[in-house]
C-alpha cells in the first residue's frame, strides 16, 4: 500500500492502515471539492477500537496518485463511477460518510444502491451541506482562479501556504473548479429517497450551511433521522476530529442496534408522513435557500 493508501488495481477506494478494530462495520468517506481520501486519515486513526468500523476513503479522478486523470464534473457521473466498486465493500455492512461536496455525493451513491442492488448502506453521515432538495446558486466555478482561491480562504479548507504556493495552486485548481462545478450545476432530481438512517453533521457557524437548510435532510430518508451541531465552521472537522470520531461512533452503534430509531437523540423527531405533499406534486421536499 503507497502512503496515500492506494492498492494495486484500486484507484477509486483507499484504506489507511491495516485495521485495527473488530466491529465488522465499513465506514467508507467521500471527501469534499478540492479534498481527497487522504482527508480523512486522523479520523481513521481515532476509529481504532475493539468495536469501530475500518475506514476507507473515495480518491476522485484528478488529484494525488490520480493527477493525470481529467476530474468529473458531475455528481451524478461520479456516483455512478464509485457504484460498482461498492460491490466487494458489501459483505460487511457499510455506513456512506461525506463531508460537504461528499455529501451529497454519498447520498446519490446511496440512492443508487437502493435503486440498482436492492441493498441499502446500513446508514448514511452527512456532514457540512445544506439538504439535497436545497439547489446552490452560487456559480464561482464559472469565474476566475482569484474568486474560487477566495471561496476556498473563506472556508478554511485548505492551508494558505498551499494558496500561495503557484505551483501548487496550479496542481489543486483543475481538480477543485471540476468538483465545484458538479456541486453547483447539481439539482436533486424526485425519485424514491432513501430508507436507511440518516445522520446529519453540521457546523454552528458553517456559511454554506445553515441549519435551517440542514434540517431539510431529514425529508431525504423514510428511515430515522438526526442532526448533530458541533461548534464551528464549514471545516469544524478540522479542529475536532475527535469529537467527530464519537459521532460517528454513536451513530453507527445506533444504525446496527436501534432499527428505525434515531441515531443520536439531539435533533430527532418524527418521521414526515411519506404519503403527504413534499413540494410541488407531492413528489419531493420543496426548494429553500
Amino acid at each position: 500500500m503507497s502512503p496515500d493508501g492506494s492498492r494495486p488495481g484500486d484507484l477509486w477506494i483507499r484504506d489507511y492502515g491495516p485495521w485495527r478494530g473488530g466491529g465488522g462495520t465499513r465506514l467508507l468517506c467521500f471527501p469534499h471539492a478540492g479534498g481527497s481520501a487522504t482527508f480523512y486519515r486522523p479520523l481513521a486513526t481515532l476509529l481504532g477500537g475493539d468495536d469501530d468500523p475500518e475506514v476507507l476513503g473515495v480518491q476522485y479522478p484528478g488529484r494525488q496518485d490520480r493527477y493525470a486523470e481529467p476530474p468529473l464534473t458531475g455528481i451524478g457521473e461520479l456516483a455512478d463511477h464509485i457504484l460498482p466498486e461498492l460491490k466487494p465493500l458489501t459483505d460487511r455492512p457499510l455506513v456512506l460518510f461525506g463531508h460537504s461536496m461528499g455529501a451529497v455525493l454519498a447520498y446519490e451513491t446511496a440512492r443508487r444502491m437502493e435503486r440498482d442492488t436492492g441493498v441499502p448502506p446500513l446508514g448514511v453521515i452527512a456532514s457540512g451541506r445544506r439538504a439535497p432538495s436545497v439547489p446552490v446558486t452560487e456559480n464561482l466555478h464559472r469565474r476566475g482562479d482569484r474568486a474560487l482561491i477566495e471561496e476556498v480562504r473563506t472556508l478554511s479548507g485548505t492551508a494558505d501556504g498551499v494558496l500561495d504556493d503557484p505551483e501548487m495552486r496550479e496542481l489543486i485548481l483543475p481538480s477543485l473548479r471540476a468538483d465545484y462545478r458538479a456541486v453547483e450545476t447539481y439539482r436533486h432530481l424526485p425519485g424514491r429517497e432513501l430508507s436507511c438512517p440518516l445522520l446529519v453533521l453540521a457546523g454552528s457557524e458553517d456559511p454554506r450551511a445553515p441549519l435551517d437548510q440542514v434540517r431539510l435532510w431529514d425529508r431525504h430518508t423514510t428511515g430515522s433521522f438526526a442532526l448533530r451541531v458541533l461548534p464551528g465552521g464549514h471545516f469544524y472537522l478540522s479542529t475536532q476530529w475527535a469529537a467527530v470520531a464519537e459521532a460517528v461512533r454513536s451513530g453507527i452503534a445506533a444504525f446496527r442496534g436501534r432499527a428505525g430509531a434515531a441515531p443520536d437523540g439531539s435533533g430527532a423527531g418524527p418521521r414526515p408522513d411519506p404519503a403527504a405533499p413534499r413540494g410541488p406534486g407531492g413528489r419531493g421536499p420543496a426548494p429553500g435557500r
